[in-house]
């Protein structure tokens, strides 16, 4: 792919530590258009509970129209203690539900990775999770969380879940294809011994399987993987599952990296375009202090640098700078040992810029 002049991207900040770690993302983006001579045009949009605040709706047509003129979004959090209330029509959280469905983001991509610095931090033991290297790929747009909810009463509620083989034949292939180009081995996680739609998940998988004969590919119902992820995690390559299961499944795997501050993600399509976000949430617990971990917002960014604009070497220096810091012993609260210092969320980012140049 080759280098374009300009690169539009919409940056949407939204609630809580989202605008703090954005922040730093923009800042290591801004240092790689300097060191390899690329210009991004970064425009802010309001997204979340600061777009309710403002305009009374959690996805405003003004920052949908941003993001479908741009070439990737990158995304912080939505979430706001204030619109907490679950029967509300609406809420922050559908801005996320909103943006995939509308931009046609069906494969969200959470890589986990546990850096040799790190391997402490995690709560499992270091055996168990040193050189775990595994991603997540979760189909985004079918399943339960697209479904018809129900509710009869106050003594009923049903909610439905659908998948078609054309979905999953579409995810089926994005797993394949990472896995391709990684240690060539996909598992399906799905409930094939209760769910219809798992049964549909399991035998449109086995079909796409065929078409990539150098891929080795296994099942497992996600009760198993569930233990099995946090046993022996190295065994895993290419998580390949469902909207639901991939919630849970990727939320579980970051206790493996130690902290969710650690995590990146993209949210992609059919073609390069794609949204990319940390897996964490708002944590309006801590929102303002200063001690959020803007790592997993910077590795999206990396991410949105590879997927999005083809722009390999620049994503792995992100990631090389990011790898260097934590060598050198800098730690955010999250991650860091008892006793040991730390840095702010703003001097993270600086030493991320300060390693990149």
């Amino acid at each position: 792919m080759a280098k374009q002049a300009k690169y539009r991207l919409a940056i949407l900040p939204g609630d809580g530590i989202g605008a703090e770690v954005t922040a730093e993302a923009e800042k290591v983006l801004h240092a790689v258009a300097g060191r390899f001579g690329l210009r991004f045009e970064m425009e802010r949009a309001l997204v979340g509970g600061v777009a309710m605040d403002v305009t009374g709706e959690p996805l405003p047509p003004e920052t949908l129209a941003l993001c479908r003129g741009a070439d990737a979004v990158l995304f912080g959090a939505v979430g706001d203690p204030k619109y907490d209330d679950p029967q509300a029509e609406r809420r922050p959280e559908q801005a996320l539900l909103g943006l995939r469905k509308e931009l046609g983001l069906f494969a969200n991509l959470r890589p986990v990775w546990v850096h040799p610095a790190l391997a402490a931090a995690s709560p499992l033991r270091r055996d168990l999770v040193q050189d775990a290297d595994l991603i997540v790929v979760r189909e985004l747009t079918g399943g339960i969380y697209f479904g018809r909810p129900r509710v009869e009463g106050s003594e009923k509620a049903v909610d439905t879940m659908v998948y078609t083989r054309a979905e999953v034949e579409r995810i089926a292939h994005v797993a394949f294809r990472i896995a391709r180009g990684r240690r060539g081995k996909v598992t399906s996680v799905d409930k094939a011994n209760v769910l219809a739609c798992s049964r549909l998940w399991r035998a449109t998988v086995e079909a796409v399987a065929r078409e990539y004969p150098d891929v080795e590919l296994e099942h497992m119902l996600v009760d198993a993987a569930t233990m099995h992820l946090v046993r022996r995690p190295r065994s895993f390559d290419v998580i390949l599952t469902g909207n639901m299961f991939g919630d849970i499944l990727s939320d579980e795997a970051s206790v493996l990296a130690g902290s969710m501050g650690m995590l990146p993600s993209a949210s992609l399509g059919e073609g390069r375009f794609g949204m990319y976000e940390p897996v964490h949430g708002s944590a309006p617990d801590i929102a303002g202090q200063g001690i959020a971990n803007p790592l997993a917002a910077i590795l999206s960014a990396a991410m949105l640098l590879r997927h999005s604009l083809g722009l390999e070497a620049e994503a792995q220096a992100v990631e090389g700078a990011v790898r260097a810091v934590l060598n050198a012993g800098h730690r955010t609260a999250d991650i860091a040992a008892p006793g040991q210092p730390t840095v702010t969320t703003r001097q993270m980012g600086d030493l991320v810029v300060e390693a990149l140049l």
